[in-house]
């Protein structure tokens, strides 16, 4: 790394540290944490006589019994009475913490001799626009204050007109079911025709040959891995838009940057073009999104400081038990960077709701995007917090069941709804950000509930990667120090440790309401029973259970038949998140997920494998995540005996040779029942244009395709593991920068687009025949019965 560009990124951290640990986040949030430095620095934790703040808005909510009380219906037959009710006492709660907290810090930097610290502290630690701090802080809490004529006063009273917030008059419930709600069944039908057409000009058939019927259904999805995916996994998405691919695809879906990804290209900013959105990353990340004097005057002058602030106004005020913390911070800034355009002055309010991206999906143009997120569930706090006096469990067993049984719960949000699988249940993705009791969703003394959730909320708890466990942290820096003196023996401890340290968060998740308050006999068992407990759902970057978003794409009634994945990770091989799915499909009984796909592991056994393929078949997600925990110990003492030189024999059969993946590849799975627990067959991986026809078995199950993002001869000097700019950690990407990853993307796209095309028509292919088979069977047995009714007129 140059000298230049190193002083530039640790410029910005400590800019980052200053705006939010002086200012936007430990003035105004719980955070007690110092912000770590991307380039290995030590960590800065601002001013002490700042960091004055240690509870949360939760705990400092001053709120009257009447005004917090809601009234318990059931979620059918609704009345006017019978909706919950909420107010806010604009002078406590949430708010008048926030406008304190915003005081304070605006007092804290006013007080500051900047002519002082200039004679004692290095430019290099606090930079020259350190001094012009205090007057954007006198803006800002100025324009925060309820008072006549300010900008929250505005921003409330316009949050309470429906003509401009629809869904506010509007009574929300909760959707118990496993079923796809109603609109994106009717988004699959008009979606349908579309790829209908793009199919047959992809394959270069007569439109009129294409029956529907026949179309697979392609599901597509980009990793997580901050910046690095968002640009990526745009440059690999604009591969496949240019080649017309994308257009035959029915879904997407994301992690971290891949979710900043989806909710730019359905925004006037990425105008669903991924060349446009690739011109406008161009324009905005070059800047770090937290450098104060940037981010401080988009949140100080108009129009963008209405745009921006919006959001926090109506979450801190219209929701008097609202938490508001790093996270949100966080996705505000993100927004600042990523959700304003270059000028800074076409902002468009459209673009931050999720709900408002149905636009795009109204006649079928575009894939329908899933966004996701998880929820941290660990037993062992439970057992740790039980009431005084009853009889505490063994503290070593109760342990070693939380290791086995904290798992994580994914939820999803499309443009229609937001849902989770182990619940069972969703609400309409406009609601996300009310209260709800009983299945219903609570609204003011007005008669008017709050408007949803805004983006860079979502943002913020979508990319929240610093929220993950400290198992995730190390994942992530594993790749970066596994060179240093000494680094064995770390290694192993921290391996030894792993299941304490997946289950520490440094930093809390962002929360929304929790909207199944109240219905813990209505949802099914998988529901853990500590969610009931809490007003508020926890949630974080998916990419600490799963960096790829498999999940959501083998949801049945989605019913994919390809699924490609575009894998943008950190240090993808060991990792291996194609092959977590492998447990997901089976306890799921998902039929014709091709098991063992994923990345070869050398001297892993038939007998592994037949536990992870027994784990999968548990009944329960606390039982799969406990056996696929004793799956893995395994898997990580043949790494570490492989790391000191040894290659063990764990049954007798190990595999004596590794493979590599290429740039492309392709696996099928299979519709057919396992029937010998001890010799699973693995999917084969697909190189050569011969084996084409296993796509084409009647049998054949979901086809996945994988683009790992590799580095590629063809591109030189660019290499996703070395390259320094493609940390997860980095948030600044010159043009230049962008235009090497689009170069690779490219490159690597290219070395399999043929084989995705033969992929693609060999599923059309198998879909069409047994289609035609269908067919000419149900003609038979018309025919049968035709000549049983009327007799045989042959005899």
């Amino acid at each position: 790394m140059s000298r230049q560009l190193l002083f530039s990124r640790q410029t910005h951290l400590r800019a980052a540290a200053l705006l939010i640990g002086g200012s936007l986040a430990y003035s105004t949030l719980s955070h007690r944490k110092p912000i770590a430095n991307d380039s290995g620095g030590k960590p800065w934790a601002g001013k002490s006589q700042i960091i004055t703040q240690q509870r949360t808005f939760a705990d400092e909510a001053k709120i009257s019994d009447a005004d917090s009380e809601v009234v318990s219906v059931g979620p059918t037959d609704l009345k006017d009475d019978d909706v919950p009710l909420f107010d806010a006492d604009p002078d406590s709660g949430a708010w008048a913490s926030l406008s304190a907290r915003l005081s304070d810090a605006q007092t804290a930097l006013s007080a500051t001799k900047w002519s002082k610290v200039g004679e004692t502290i290095s430019d290099l630690i606090l930079p020259s626009w350190a001094s012009d701090l205090p007057g954007y802080f006198a803006k800002l809490q100025r324009e925060l204050e309820m008072a006549s004529g300010s900008l929250a006063e505005e921003i409330w009273q316009e949050a309470q007109d429906p003509l401009l917030n629809p869904e506010i008059s509007r009574i929300a419930q909760v959707r118990i079911s496993r079923e796809l709600c109603t609109e994106e069944k009717l988004f699959q039908q008009r979606r349908k025709a579309y790829t209908t057409r793009a199919l047959a000009k992809y394959l270069r058939i007569p439109e009129q040959d294409v029956e529907p019927e026949d179309v697979p259904t392609i599901a597509m999805c980009g990793s997580g891995g901050g910046l690095r995916a968002l640009v990526a996994g745009t440059s690999s998405y604009l591969s496949a838009q240019e080649g017309g691919l994308y257009d035959c695809v029915t879904y997407t879906a994301g992690v971290s940057g891949s979710c900043w990804l989806q909710a730019l290209y359905y925004s006037t900013l990425g105008k669903q073009n991924y060349a446009t959105l690739l011109n406008h990353l161009k324009q905005r990340i070059g800047t770090h999104i937290a450098y104060p004097p940037a981010a401080l005057s988009l949140l100080t002058a108009a129009p963008t400081n209405k745009f921006l602030l919006s959001g926090i106004v109506e979450k801190v005020k219209g929701n008097p038990t609202a938490d508001f913390g790093l996270v949100d911070v966080y996705g505000v800034l993100l927004a600042a960077r990523l959700f304003v355009p270059r000028g800074e002055l076409g902002v468009d309010d459209r673009n931050l709701k999720v709900s408002n991206q149905q636009e795009y999906l109204k006649d079928g143009a575009h894939p329908l995007p899933i966004y996701t997120a998880v929820r941290h569930e660990i037993p062992i706090i439970e057992e740790e917090s039980s009431p005084e006096g009853t009889q505490q469990a063994d503290p070593q067993a109760t342990k070693e069941k939380a290791r086995k049984e904290s798992w994580f719960q994914w939820f999803e949000s499309t443009p229609y709804e937001f849902w989770s699988e182990e619940l069972e249940a969703g609400i309409p993705s406009w609601s996300v950000g009310r209260q709800f009791q009983n299945g219903i969703g609570s609204v003011r003394e007005n008669g008017y509930s709050v408007p949803e959730l805004r983006i860079p909320f979502m943002l913020g708890i979508w990319g929240s990667a610093f929220c993950a466990t400290l198992s995730h942290y190390y994942k992530e820096i594993r790749p970066l120090v596994k060179g240093l003196f000494g680094f064995g023996g770390i290694d192993d401890l921290l391996e030894e440790r792993n299941d304490e340290l997946v289950k520490v968060h440094p930093i809390e998740p962002a929360s929304i309401p929790n909207y199944v308050l109240g219905l813990e006999k209505k949802l099914p068992p998988t529901a853990a029973k500590s969610i009931f407990a809490s007003n508020q759902l926890e949630l974080a970057d998916a990419g600490m259970s799963n960096n790829l978003p498999i999940y959501p794409l083998l949801r049945p009634g989605r019913d994919a038949d390809i699924v490609i994945a575009f894998d943008a990770s950190a240090d993808i091989k060991n990792e291996n998140w194609l092959s977590v799915a492998d447990g997901y499909a089976r306890q799921r009984g998902i039929k014709g997920w091709p098991l063992g796909a994923g990345w070869p592991k050398n001297g892993t056994s038939n007998a592994t494998a037949a536990k992870e393929l027994d784990a999968a078949e548990a009944v329960s997600p606390q039982q799969a995540a406990g056996k696929i925990a004793d799956a893995r110990e395994s898997r990580r003492e043949y790494a570490k005996n492989q790391s000191r030189g040894r290659q063990p024999d764990i049954d007798g059969q190990s595999s004596k040779q590794e493979l590599e993946l290429g740039y492309c590849n392709v696996w099928v799975g299979t519709t057919l029942e396992r029937s010998i627990s001890s010799e699973p067959p693995p999917s084969k991986l697909l190189t050569d244009p011969s084996h084409d026809w296993e796509l084409m078995d009647p049998n054949a199950g979901i086809a996945v395709i994988y683009f790992p993002f590799l580095p590629n001869p063809e591109v030189e000097g660019v290499n996703p593991n070395t390259s320094d700019y493609m940390s997860t950690w980095n948030f600044i990407y010159t043009p230049e920068d962008i235009d090497k990853v689009v170069a690779l993307a490219r490159a690597n796209f290219r070395a399999g687009e043929e084989q995705v095309k033969r992929t693609v028509r060999a599923v059309y292919t198998r879909k069409k025949e047994k289609r035609l088979e269908r067919e000419r069977r149900a003609r038979m047995r018309k025919w049968g019965r035709h000549l049983k009714e009327s007799g045989d007129h042959f005899r």
